[in-house]
């Protein structure tokens, strides 16, 4: 655990105030959820609260299942981060941040194609390089309750491999499937 050297005191209602700066770090913004840990140390965990990871074992299996039914990698995202990756990249990509520009698309609520490789590819993780460039990718958000809450990403490397419209409707049923369980 990182010590940040923060001392807060817990007001008369039993308040804490997470400070300014951990919260720009960590976005968390007003009404954020987030989950709360104990453990047999007496330390209080914090952790910033994702519907979809509670999915994440659906979420692994749906991405191996795409990535097999495609051919294609396939990649399952909350608002934050990757949680599940499937048909290659995983060590580059799991749980890696995602890219401002693929929170872009996500908070647009966007559907995102880019069917060769002369048209701009998304990155999907903070950490891309940016020399990686996909062949293609299709890219659907996941709602539920009408907020986005993470996204499907469909990516080939394969060289003259183009997303088609088949591709586009099962990352469409992927992301539809994924939102409608976080209803239940």
């Amino acid at each position: 655990m990182k010590a940040t050297g923060v001392v807060r005191r817990i007001d008369d209602l039993g308040r804490v105030v997470i400070p300014k700066e951990i919260r720009r770090t960590l976005r968390i913004g007003e009404g954020s959820p987030l989950e709360i840990y104990t453990d047999k140390d007496g330390e209080i965990i914090l952790k910033k609260y994702s519907p979809i990871g509670e999915l994440t074992e659906f979420a692994t299996n749906y991405a191996d299942t795409l990535s097999k039914t495609t051919g294609h990698i396939a990649c399952i995202t909350d608002k934050d981060s990757v949680i599940a990756v499937s048909g290659g990249l995983k060590k580059e990509m799991l749980e890696q941040s995602i890219s401002k520009e693929l929170e872009e698309v996500m908070e647009n609520k966007e559907i995102y194609t880019s069917k060769d490789n002369d048209e701009i590819a998304i990155p999907i993780t903070k950490n891309e390089k940016k020399e990686r460039i996909y062949n293609s990718q299709v890219i659907y958000p996941i709602i539920s309750d009408g907020d986005v809450v993470g996204s499907v990403v469909l990516i080939s490397k394969e060289p003259n491999k183009k997303m088609s419209d088949i591709e586009l409707k099962v990352v469409q049923s992927a992301a539809g499937i994924l939102g409608s369980q976080l209803e239940i």
